[in-house]
């Protein structure tokens, strides 16, 4: 077991057990093990003609909504149904989650508009669910 899946474990048991902060930890996951991290997703989201929200979420701007619907699209039902079971939610709850907090969480792991390199996702990731721990 990785340290972010303790993180992940943590952050779902030190927030009362949340979905919010279970999903978010799961996100966490998700983007560490995407091939390409953040721009591995972003290559997903262009080819689906959604690469504007996605720099959206990475730009220091506003960012902008994405649907459950569009997330389905961009991540497929298999990736949807993975975080459904890591999270412990249904596959409907687990798109409105990622369509919710993905945005949010890329934001944080992008703060100066810059897709972090290599092991910098990890210690981001680790970072922010430090600061819903103990922020």
């Amino acid at each position: 077991m990785g340290m972010l899946d303790d993180l992940t474990k943590a952050a779902a048991s030190g927030m009362g057990g949340g979905q919010q902060s279970g999903m978010a930890g799961v996100i966490l996951q998700m983007l560490q093990n995407q091939p390409g991290g953040i721009a591995g997703m972003m290559q997903n989201f262009q080819q689906n003609g959604l690469g504007n929200l996605l720099q959206s979420w990475i730009s220091t701007g506003h960012n902008l909504p994405i649907s459950a619907e569009q997330i389905q699209q961009v991540l497929g039902h298999q990736q949807v149904a993975q975080v459904a079971d890591q999270a412990g939610v249904s596959h409907e709850e687990a798109s409105s989650g990622l369509a919710s907090l993905l945005p949010q969480i890329v934001d944080k792991l992008t703060p100066n508009g810059q897709v972090p390199q290599g092991g910098d996702l990890m210690s981001q990731g680790m970072e922010l669910l430090k600061g819903k721990l103990f922020g």
